[in-house]
């Protein structure tokens, strides 16, 4: 062999010489011709904004313009809260950016106690456990309480989160018609009665804001001898006395077993938990694949969600705002023509239905030109063919700001169609 050909022979391979058998990618193809029909419209990509500045819970600027956040789910405003912000400042100082490390090894400091004593305060529980997104808490819960053998039954309009944790367990999954009693017994009664059973609810939903029967749903559970997980993510903070959640609000705190939530909504930092009275949950800090095998949320981020919590114990008059809030955005938006996703104001999330993808993208595109971000929503993180824009007011939104909001959407409405 020559010494041209030996180095031609182990020079690298450019990708594009060699196609593949099959492109992993092709699964994709209708979905970017889609997306790509979509842009060469002119329209702005709505699921690619950029904030250039955040100024308030309800402000920000977006390519320079001055513009009322509409969809950010910071519904009790506590982003730029300066005691939030001072403990996060100051756990910074002492314990640094990060612990590299596991919850289970070096990864838990004093901050991460604090914020799951925190947490046991506001929800009057025996535990308390930490993850560092809301979607690990669901991965992580649902995956490792329910195995081989045992039973999820759950929602058909699930988030994500639930789906993937039932995905990453060996459970068997059944699920049920959105919000039917009637579906969930029947498909209880359907289970042989010997196997484990976890049923998983949502307190509000988060793509139209509606929220979930919980006393009904909750007592067909227990007649069939399944335990109760409630997933609280949009409901904490502004639902029920102390805040807590829809279980709060509708009664059946002494029947949930599980409550699975975030820091990211009402919150204003970024984690997740689940809280419990069972005698045994803190042996799911030895066993729970997304707790033990990742990273610990850094120590500020603990700090800042702490304090929060402790505050939101404390924020009934932000939570009755934020009701007054929800009810005259509804109440405008329905009274102008707007097709809702629920008949009457159920949660800090109204969404507007629009005919289709075109139509949900022009009124988006019309609103932010206009100085207001709301998010666009369509299918499958929506049920299918249903496109809409998602509105989650926020308790720092004044009264003023919500009747500026209503006007913009009764211009933009007009300027696309989606209003006669």
């Amino acid at each position: 062999m020559t010494e041209a050909a030996a180095t031609a022979e182990a020079l690298p391979v450019s990708p594009a010489a060699v196609a593949p058998e099959h492109d992993l990618f092709a699964k994709f193809d209708a979905l970017i011709a889609e997306r790509e029909a979509l842009m060469a419209t002119g329209v702005r990509d709505p699921f690619a904004i950029v904030m250039d500045e955040v100024k308030s819970p309800t402000q920000a600027i977006i390519k320079g313009k001055e513009t009322i956040l509409l969809g950010t789910y910071n519904y009790m405003g506590m982003t730029f809260d300066p005691d939030v912000i001072a403990a996060g400042k100051a756990a910074l100082d002492t314990f640094g950016a990060g612990t590299t490390g596991s919850r289970v090894l070096n990864g838990t400091y004093s901050p991460h106690k604090d914020c799951e004593d925190a947490l046991k305060e506001f929800y009057g529980t025996d535990h308390a456990m930490v993850f560092s997104t809301g979607y690990q808490a669901n991965l992580g819960i649902i995956s490792t309480i329910a195995g081989k053998g045992e039973y999820i039954i759950l929602d058909a309009d699930s988030h994500a989160s639930i789906y993937d944790g039932c995905a990453l367990g060996n459970a068997e999954i059944v699920r049920f018609r959105h919000n039917s009693v009637e579906d969930l017994d029947k498909r209880l009664g359907r289970l042989p009665k010997e196997p484990g059973k976890l049923v998983v609810l949502e307190g509000v939903y988060s793509m139209l804001g509606d929220i979930a029967p919980l006393p009904e749903m909750v007592a067909v559970a227990k007649k069939h001898g399944a335990m109760v997980l409630v997933d609280e993510a949009h409901g904490m903070g502004f639902f029920g006395p102390n805040g807590r959640g829809v279980y709060e609000e509708q009664g059946v705190a002494d029947d949930v077993d599980f409550v699975v939530g975030t820091f990211s909504k009402s919150v204003g930092t970024v984690g997740g938990f689940c809280v419990s009275n069972h005698p045994k949950f803190d042996v799911m800090r030895l066993v729970c694949r997304p707790y033990v095998f990742t990273a610990s949320l850094p120590p500020s981020v603990v700090a800042t969600a702490a304090t929060s919590i402790r505050k939101l114990m404390h924020a009934g008059e932000k939570r009755a705002h934020l009701w007054r809030n929800s009810k005259r955005l509804h109440g405008g938006l329905k009274e102008m023509g707007y097709t809702l996703g629920t008949d009457t104001p159920q949660s800090a999330i109204i969404a507007v239905i629009l005919k289709d993808q075109t139509q949900a993208v022009a009124l988006w595109q019309s609103l932010l030109e206009g100085g207001l971000y709301v998010n666009m929503a369509r299918p499958p993180a929506t049920p299918a063919g249903t496109y809409l824009l998602r509105c989650s007011l926020c308790a720092e939104h004044s009264a003023e700001q919500v009747e500026t909001i209503l006007t913009m959407f009764h211009t933009a409405g007009h300027a696309v169609g989606a209003l006669a």
